[in-house]
């Protein structure tokens, strides 16, 4: 279980960096891993397992990891229940009624939202009846990026989510520990150590808006190789005087 020579830069650092930097888990923390079966929710789960086997933030801390039943037929989530109990957890299955309310019920034209909503929902709800102090998602530095050209584009903002945020209805802390994580580093590692991926039979998967945005973000990339680098400096060191909003509430009080 130790990690490779190369993997304490390319997954340990970062994932230390973001915990300790952002406190996303202090010591006794009941950490719920939302599983999804996808690549990124269980990378997140394989390396938040390794580190606090090896105490790598010198203190103990406990997962529970958490996947929702939507209710789409022919998901099968064994893979995920042996990837996690191989590791020593216990796999907790929400069962839940999404996929129908979202497609059958709602008919919604563009469910992506509405699913998410319902499945965060869920997710923290349950995270706190375990008792859980954390909630911890597989978002890497490519969603973040993505998110913030799909609030600029779609609603004027220029914003993305957060690597830490409260949340008081329900009191826990949602966390995002593979914040300074490549996707592209993530797929090297499920490939390598060979990590179960469960297929994702949502009929709107891969036809999306967020689809098209990472488009959007790959091709740039490819001029611009350093924009990860660049958006999470922006990111860390902006502030509110670099929009024009400075220049409005100087006004006001003039």
């Amino acid at each position: 279980m130790a990690f490779k020579k190369k993997d304490n830069q390319n997954y340990y650092n970062p994932l230390r960096r973001a915990i300790l930097t952002h406190q996303m888990i202090e010591p006794g923390d009941k950490v719920a891993i939302g599983m999804s079966g996808g690549k990124d929710s269980t990378t997140l789960l394989y390396l938040l397992d390794k580190i606090r086997r090896q105490k790598r933030l010198g203190f103990d801390f406990e997962l529970v990891p958490i996947t929702l039943d939507m209710g789409f037929e022919g998901c099968d989530i064994q893979p995920m229940k042996d990837f996690v109990e191989e590791l020593g957890y216990e796999l907790e299955v929400v069962p839940t009624n999404i996929a129908k309310v979202v497609f059958d019920i709602r008919a919604e034209k563009s469910p992506c939202s509405l699913c998410a909503k319902l499945r965060r929902g869920i997710l923290y709800n349950h995270a706190s009846q375990l008792g859980c102090q954390k909630v911890a998602l597989g978002h890497h530095v490519d969603d973040a990026i993505e998110t913030y050209f799909m609030n600029f584009l779609f609603h004027g903002r220029m914003n993305s989510f957060e690597p830490r945020s409260y949340l008081s209805k329900t009191n826990v802390t949602l966390i995002r520990p593979l914040i300074y994580l490549e996707e592209k580093q993530i797929i090297r590692l499920v490939k390598r150590e060979e990590l179960p991926v469960i297929f994702n039979p949502c009929p709107v998967d891969k036809k999306t808006k967020r689809e098209e945005i990472k488009n959007l973000v790959t091709n740039l990339a490819q001029t611009y190789p350093d924009i990860r680098e660049k958006f999470i400096m922006g990111m860390e060191q902006g502030n509110s005087e670099d929009f024009w909003t400075k220049a409005q509430h100087e006004s006001l009080l003039n």
